[in-house]
């Protein structure tokens, strides 16, 4: 949880352009929505500067959010005052993007405050300091970024700690924060299991800023880092004996908050038709794998065709240590080489970047994720994609869980193409470069339409890798299909943890160490957002589907998918309406 995440507005730090409409010229629609959208950014800055830092801005580096009840109610004035603005210039303006730039606000605003009353009025949370004083130095120890920041370290562990004059621990406040909270009748606390599963790996956590301060030399950070990790411990010491001790032994979100989280992420159906649909796309994907897994197992001499045990097969050929980024490296190129032989994106000049990641980083996501670039102030930063190894040690077990998911050559096909290209680092990164209205580019993303594209980018590549990369990916597939049925069907208490651990193991074919921290995944860390791959890469499919019926031989691949490109990560909505409204006339 991000230190923005206790105010009203949390920020999702991903771009989201659009389109030059042809209403007006793009310098004059955007210069007025971007104004709009700047009295937005500067509420975010002035309550979360760690947000204004990982928007590459040095001037908030040296500054912390205090996150009181009492800041938390003075930007949800600042916020409600800025919504009437909002809701009267959306009368006033003429230009339809910047109309369409206002409603993104106003509804991004909107979800906000719904989601802060409920929080408010049903919810103990539970506030990991570790987990928020981390993702406040991240930025400034980040390899891209510029060095003559990183000073503000010691700055930022001084004002968490509470040593500079004028400010509390964090902890100290957070405590109190919860504390409010527990004096309300009828509140719900959290979920006992989400709680020690977070709580186990903060030490690895708080093990990882120590690491980084010494990789990059830092002067004086000894003292602030061992009182903040004194107080951290005492903080989770605290929480064990007052919210743990009092957590819920059900991990299921009620139906009205995890209704909320559905929204959050871009889903807008009922979850049991979400779950109805991958229930089906589940059994079709198992069949497209079954002719693949028998051509493999007749080319290796296998004694079972069975899709399950072919893929168990590949996974004993792991690569390790210093052969990962090789690996990664040599596949990257060859998804290079079939985008342009089989003319499906256009491909930048710049290099991928892929790294693998830290300790603390493993700690807090482990799993394969791209790391997204700064985009308010950019100064060459660019999206990596980051390769987790290994896995923390869940609570009572005494060493870490292996993965064997992503350290084989079959895998790192699909995982390239999802991650970096042409995936999520074009995605990114066209945005950095092209730039577009920031309402766009800050307010408009939700996972559906980032993960959709994620998902898609490897159905586009998959007919051209290897049988052995086509059956992973695949196995991907299939697993973003389960995603869709065994996180609502979690939710909704119609299966168990154990039954959706079952089928990943089994059918999915995954290790234990992936399928515990996915089902940790549905149940605790992002109820809801594991359904957004599956829903997203429906709609894109679909919206392929008609832009081929509505061009029929006049259709271009490489044209399609450059324009889908340009509106960066748009609402499945809005990238229909541009394709069907510019890019369809355009090219008819």
């Amino acid at each position: 949880m991000k230190l923005t995440s206790l105010l009203p507005a949390a920020l999702v730090l991903c771009l989201s352009p659009f389109a030059v409409l042809a209403q007006a010229p793009a310098h004059n629609w955007v210069k007025i929505s971007d104004k709009y959208t700047d009295m937005l950014i500067e509420l975010d800055k002035k309550y979360s500067p760690e947000y204004g830092s990982s928007q590459g801005l040095a001037e908030y580096d040296s500054l912390i959010g205090v996150p009181t009840l009492a800041n938390q109610q003075a930007e949800r004035k600042d916020r409600e005052a800025l919504m009437k603005q909002y809701t009267a210039a959306l009368k006033a303006e003429k230009l339809k993007p910047v109309q369409q730039d206002l409603n993104i606000l106003i509804k991004q605003l909107n979800l906000g405050f719904r989601q802060q009353d409920y929080s408010l009025k049903h919810k103990v949370p539970f506030y990991n300091a570790t987990t928020m004083v981390y993702e406040g130095l991240e930025i400034l120890l980040d390899e891209q970024t510029d060095s003559s920041r990183r000073g503000a370290v010691i700055t930022r562990l001084k004002k968490y700690t509470g040593i500079d004059k004028g400010y509390r621990p964090l902890t100290a406040i957070l405590k109190e924060r919860v504390q409010q909270q527990m004096a309300k009748p009828g509140v719900t606390y959290p979920s006992k299991q989400k709680m020690e599963a977070e709580l186990s790996r903060n030490q690895s956590v708080i093990d990882g800023i120590a690491e980084l301060c010494e990789k990059y030399k830092l002067q004086g950070w000894e003292e602030p880092y061992n009182l903040l990790k004194k107080q951290l411990t005492d903080y989770d010491n605290w929480t064990r004996d007052n919210v743990l001790a009092k957590a819920r032994t059900d991990f299921r979100l009620p139906a009205e908050e995890y209704a909320l989280e559905l929204e959050g992420y871009g889903i807008d159906i009922p979850p049991a038709e979400v779950a109805k649909m991958a229930h089906q796309a589940f059994i079709d994907i198992q069949n497209e794998m079954k002719p693949i897994a028998a051509q493999i197992a007749k080319q290796r001499n296998l004694p079972s065709a069975d899709y399950r045990d072919v893929i168990r097969e590949l996974k004993k050929a792991q690569v390790h240590g210093d052969s990962i980024m090789p690996l990664y490296a040599r596949t990257l190129k060859g998804i290079e080489d079939i985008i342009r032989t089989q003319q499906l994106v256009t491909l930048p000049a710049r290099p991928a970047i892929i790294r693998l990641a830290t300790a603390a980083e493993t700690a807090q996501r482990p799993a394969p994720y791209m790391m997204p670039p700064p985009f308010l102030n950019n100064t060459g930063q660019r999206g990596v994609f980051v390769l987790p190894m290994n896995m923390p040690p869940a609570p009572g077990e005494k060493e870490a869980l292996k993965y064997d998911d992503f350290t084989f050559e079959a895998a790192s096909w699909t995982l390239t193409a999802h991650e970096a290209r042409p995936g999520h680092e074009l995605q990114f990164d066209k945005m950095v470069e092209e730039g577009v209205s920031k309402a766009r580019s800050l307010y408009a993303f939700n996972s559906v339409n980032a993960e959709g594209w994620g998902l898609y980018a490897e159905y586009i590549t998959r007919p051209y890798m290897p049988l052995e990369g086509q059956l992973i990916s695949l196995d991907y597939r299939l697993l973003r299909a389960a995603r869709a049925f065994l996180d609502p069907e979690l939710q909704a208490g119609t299966l168990t943890q154990q039954q959706a651990t079952d089928v990943l193991l089994n059918d999915v074919v995954q290790s234990r160490a992936m399928a515990q921290q996915e089902v940790e995944r549905y149940a605790n860390r992002m109820p809801g957002q594991a359904n957004s791959y599956f829903y997203g890469y429906t709609k894109m499919i679909a919206l392929r589907k008609d832009t081929e019926k509505a061009l029929g031989s006049k259709f271009s691949t490489i044209k399609f998918h450059d324009f889908i490109l340009s509106q960066g990560l748009l609402s499945p909505a809005l990238i229909r309406e541009a394709v069907m409204t510019e890019f369809v006339p355009l090219n008819k």
